[in-house]
């Protein structure tokens, strides 16, 4: 222990274990100004049904106006509450705290988290004399406050969890997630129950950026029944949810689609299990009743419960398939079909949903073809073809989406463009992507299997390597459809570069990079950028590609450089998987 020098007051880290709860304690009697702010701090982390004791800090204009629900802004750790400057600010005026912080996200009004690269948090907390409730004195209370909540990233881990809410693509008959957060606990402004808080997020509709590109099939006004805080299922896991009003006439398909959002949307709660769901009217009568069995025909991907293959290309530019069920180091298996006879060296894949067809870009990077891998066929034209100098100005590696449609970039400097080809087989149709003129360049892509979003790997003239979402958009208005990739959105930005990047599932991602200074890190994202500290998977080095199943039957796979083909089961490390070399490992998409 030391033996000298001063105090100083330090903040402690704290892990955020989700089982701790915290119970907000209301200011006592003649309570000081720097009480009464550190109190409300603390207030604002706990579960205090409408945040009443967390008021109790407040004016009562302050405690009127003060809305949790608006937004959450969230900090690297709790908000430093700094000293009042009392000359700045006489005692008869009140005091101004200054709250500071490192901000990293913000969670919106419809629930949607927004990471952003940590940046200075700055607001105040001001503090005034209001006449005591016995009238026979003075106390302080706040009379100014930043908006909504301001939490550390540890409490918002504590008290919020991420669902996936499902809404159908636009103009198609599959769904699409659409991740939020929720309230671990019962939600203290609509005292409503995890389960009730998601079906109430699921009818408010699409986040803002997902908006444009989904529909959902809840008549425009649905909410629940009024009242209804509560919703628990029945012995035989049936969920009865009641509606108001606006959902009493919809037809029968209509509302075996709106069962169906709700099945997928309750899927991801791992605290209920719901095998139906039943919709009432208003007056409790039944609009439907749909399985969870029957709504499996509007998911985005359907493998049979076969689970997927992953493939790679080896070191004669073959393309092979992966044994992931067999041990260490055992022979790939030959693919059938052209590409896995050799017919030309291939530097990069991409296998359709289906697993029947494979796009290969050749070694040189400069075609794209698409040949079957059921059968032996006679190797096609090229579809496309680059003329950019370079092999590394070329064509990207390819990927498919859940439609059949098939997407590569040219990254010729000359002309970057991004193109997709409709079911893989068409005429070339170049995608409206208007971000290419701002001199980023398409390292990698990858389209999700609802083919409402598109994860990109962009280079900017600095060099520096950053991961966007990028949102999906189709017209089909006029003579020939147009498609446009808008509204890039950032997902890591607190990592320094990112080297590969695969979809892992309908909302999440797994993701090769680093942070400043740090090592390479393997890690599951989420499409809005949120992670966890369970997120990070066992280490490795020299990643240069990654790849993952759509669902946890399969291993992530990558290739390592020296260790060169790995794959990674759950509750083990990483195993070389194969013993010829080899790189680009993909699973189908």
């Amino acid at each position: 222990m030391p033996d000298s020098g001063d105090v100083r007051n330090v903040k402690a880290s704290n892990p955020g274990d989700s089982q701790v709860r915290v119970y907000a304690v209301q200011p006592r009697e003649n309570a000081e100004p720097d009480e009464i702010v550190d109190g409300f701090l603390e207030a604002m982390t706990s579960d205090d049904p409408g945040f009443a004791t967390a008021r109790k800090y407040l004016t009562k204009q302050a405690a009127r106006a003060w809305k949790p629900e608006q937004s959450i802004t969230v900090l690297t750790t709790a908000p430093d509450r700094e000293q009042a400057d009392r000359l700045a600010d006489p005692e008869s005026q009140g005091r101004s705290y200054p709250i500071r912080g490192r901000q990293i996200a913000t969670v919106d009004a419809r629930h949607a988290y927004q990471p952003m690269s940590p940046a200075e948090y700055r607001d105040f907390i001001h503090v005034v004399q209001q006449p005591s409730a016995d009238g026979k004195g003075m106390e302080w209370r706040i009379d100014h406050l930043p908006p909504g909540l301001v939490l550390s990233q540890a409490d918002f881990q504590r008290n919020y969890r991420s669902v996936n809410k499902y809404y159908f693509a636009s103009g198609e008959d599959w769904v699409v997630a659409d991740p939020v957060y929720i309230r671990q606990r019962q939600d203290p402004v609509t005292r409503m129950d995890p389960v009730t808080q998601t079906v109430k997020a699921l009818l408010e509709g699409p986040t803002n950026w997902l908006k444009p590109a989904v529909d959902s099939r809840f008549p425009s006004g649905t909410e629940l029944k009024e009242g209804v805080t509560t919703l628990a299922t029945d012995d035989q896991s049936t969920l009865k949810v009641p509606l108001n009003a606006k959902a009493d006439r919809v037809g029968g398909e209509v509302c075996r689609r709106m069962a169906a959002q709700l099945l997928f949307t309750l899927g991801d709660l791992t605290s209920v299990r719901v095998e139906k769901v039943e919709l009432q009217r208003a007056d409790g009568t039944s609009l439907c009743a749909v399985a969870k069995a029957q709504a499996e025909e509007f998911a985005p991907v359907h493998d049979g419960g076969r689970g997927e293959n992953p493939f790679f290309v080896d070191e004669h530019g073959t393309l092979k398939t992966l044994p992931v069920g067999g041990t260490e180091d055992t022979e790939a298996q030959v693919t059938p079909g052209p590409f896995g006879k050799g017919a030309t060296e291939l530097r990069s894949v991409a296998i359709d949903r289906a697993e029947s067809r494979a796009a290969g870009v050749g070694k040189d990077g400069r075609e794209l073809r698409v040949a079957s891998i059921l059968s032996d066929h006679e190797l096609k034209p090229a579809l496309l073809t680059s003329t950019a100098a370079r092999p590394e100005d070329r064509l990207s590696a390819p990927s498919w989406d859940g439609r059949g449609d098939l997407w590569v970039a040219d990254r010729n400097p000359a002309k970057p463009r991004l193109w997709v080809i409709p079911d893989g087989e068409g005429e070339p149709l170049e995608v409206r992507a208007p971000w290419l003129s701002d001199g980023a360049r398409v390292e990698s892509l990858r389209v999700s299997a609802d083919g409402v979003r598109i994860a990109l790997l962009l280079k900017d003239q600095d060099g520096r390597t950053t991961l966007k979402i990028g949102r999906v958009e189709r017209d089909d208005r006029g003579t020939q459809q147009t498609v446009s990739v808008v509204d890039l959105q950032p997902v890591v930005p607190g990592m320094e570069t990112v080297t590969a990047v695969s979809w892992a599932g309908p909302s999440r991602l797994v993701v090769v990079g680093k942070e400043a200074g740090g090592v390479q890190q393997v890690r599951y994202v989420q499409t809005d950028g949120a992670t966890s500290a369970t997120s990070v998977l066992p280490g490795l080095n020299g990643v240069t590609a990654v790849a993952a199943p759509n669902d946890d039957r399969s291993p992530v796979v990558a290739d390592s450089g020296n260790d060169g083909i790995v794959r990674l089961v759950p509750g083990a490390n990483w195993q070389r998987l194969v013993k010829v070399e080899g790189s680009a490992p993909v699973y189908p998409g």
